[in-house]
């Protein structure tokens, strides 16, 4: 691709904001199932006579650094999403005259990175799930306020791409 298609494609609105919750959420879900599998799988290799100690070890270190490394990592992706839609934005000015449009939107984005918490709850909530999804506090965390995670990036989305507007400087 061209830069000078680049530099006309770049943009940075609610729908990046919908691709952090959507990706967040698919995210929080696939690490809770590979938990639940990881710790089952876990529980065989410890019952199987067919293992030798060092390879039933070697799964329980595996199993035991999961919670730990993936709830950092998930946090981490959290930031980094958040950092990249951001600057993105920055790479954008969009006229005023479209503030209101874009309130709308982030409202509706907001409900639904709302039922995105709501379902990973219920999800988080089963009872095969529960006793693993307590040991990703972080997760839980970002998970729970995930609609006021996104308000606050939406905030400071609208803020970076509607603030910095000076339209001769940039041909509108």
């Amino acid at each position: 691709m061209k830069l000078s298609k680049i530099k006309k494609n770049k943009k940075a609105s609610v729908q990046d904001l919908l691709y952090v919750g959507i990706t967040l959420f698919v995210f929080a879900m696939v690490i809770l199932i590979c938990f639940r599998i990881s710790t089952s799988l876990n529980t065989e290799f410890q019952a199987s006579d067919q293992i030798d100690a060092y390879g039933k070890t070697a799964h329980q270190q595996i199993t035991n650094l999961y919670p730990g490394i993936i709830d950092n990592s998930f946090l981490f992706v959290t930031v980094i999403l958040s950092i990249g839609t951001l600057i993105l934005a920055a790479l954008v000015r969009i006229h005023p005259i479209f503030l209101p449009i874009y309130l709308l939107a982030w409202m509706f984005v907001i409900f639904l990175c709302a039922v995105f918490s709501n379902a990973y709850q219920e999800m988080a909530a089963n009872p095969d799930l529960a006793a693993l999804a307590a040991q990703m506090t972080l997760m839980n965390q970002v998970m729970t306020t995930l609609p006021f995670i996104i308000g606050i990036v939406g905030a400071l989305l609208a803020i970076v791409m509607y603030k910095a507007y000076k339209g001769d400087q940039y041909g509108y």
